[in-house]
């Protein structure tokens, strides 16, 4: 099958299935809203769309109002659904991340924000990533042709690892997240500190769900307190960026400014590798 007849299968949008995803994301809406109703400060949904096809995005994309901000996990599947999909959406990169992969997540034009850097390294590598694409001819077109939707900069929330989890990515709290947050913000120009990120213990989720408080939401509310002072932000300059599908109200509750909500808005999400042999079947069918 050519190339523009699989893509053009990918961005067909089936309107039950486009009904139902608005109806998911209008129930999120509303409780993100009713959350953030004692807060002073607006928090951002990202739409958490991995695995999911790029006419799952541009239907909700397409609705009134649009939903803009949506995140991905893989970078080859962020970069084919880059290509696909209309440069007006804002994508969050919020899955482990290596080395290798951050130059070239760098060259995705309408990347919004990194949700998971965790070294300097990482940092550097991504720096070097956007100033590429930024200063290459086609980088410097298309921040003229899209002024509104296209941005020199990538926002970079620094991954704190609350639980201790040996199987957790995240800068260990205290010392390392200070280092890498003073970095980005002193030595680097294509990349802003946007805030810091978690991804907290599953047991400590739960429990939470029982009437407890959310050690991992406290303790990266403490770590922004922790690098506010010392580094002379005001509270406002730094973004928490906490709380998934099972918790994002109490997360909003305690703070969080940007919330990563997935099953609840697409469903169930297959396997990756269960979605890699029914995409090689479709595309020999």
């Amino acid at each position: 099958m050519p190339d523009n007849a699989i893509a053009d299968d990918e961005m067909c949008i089936d309107s039950q299935r486009a009904s139902q995803l608005a109806s998911n994301l209008s129930n999120v809406t509303k409780a993100v809203a009713s959350a953030a109703s004692s807060s002073s400060c607006p928090v951002r949904l990202i739409a958490v769309s991995k695995l999911k096809p790029a006419s799952d995005i541009l239907a909700l994309h397409q609705k009134s109002p649009p939903q803009l901000h949506f995140g991905e996990n893989y970078l080859q599947e962020l970069q084919r659904k880059a290509e696909l999909l209309p440069r007006s959406i804002r994508w969050s990169f919020i899955g482990g991340l290596q080395s290798n992969k951050c130059g070239p997540l760098g060259h995705i034009a309408n990347l919004w924000a990194v949700n998971s850097i965790d070294s300097i390294k990482k940092a550097d590598a991504l720096e070097k990533g956007r100033r590429q694409w930024a200063e290459s001819e086609e980088g410097k077109k298309v921040l003229a042709e899209s002024p509104d939707d296209v941005e020199k900069n990538v926002r970079v929330f620094v991954q704190v690892n609350t639980s201790g989890e040996e199987s957790k990515s995240g800068a260990e709290p205290g010392d390392s997240v200070l280092e890498l947050c003073r970095h980005v913000r002193d030595k680097t120009s294509y990349l802003t500190l946007q805030g810091l990120m978690t991804i907290g213990a599953i047991a400590r989720s739960q429990a939470s769900g029982q009437g407890e408080e959310n050690e991992d939401f406290v303790a990266l509310r403490n770590e922004k307190e922790r690098v506010v002072k010392a580094l002379g932000f005001s509270a406002e300059d730094l973004e928490l960026s906490m709380g998934m599908s099972a918790d994002y109200e109490e997360a909003i509750g305690m703070g969080s400014n940007e919330v990563r909500v997935g099953s609840t808005i697409f469903g169930q999400r297959p396997a990756k590798g269960e979605k890699a042999k029914d995409d090689a079947a479709n595309a020999g069918s």
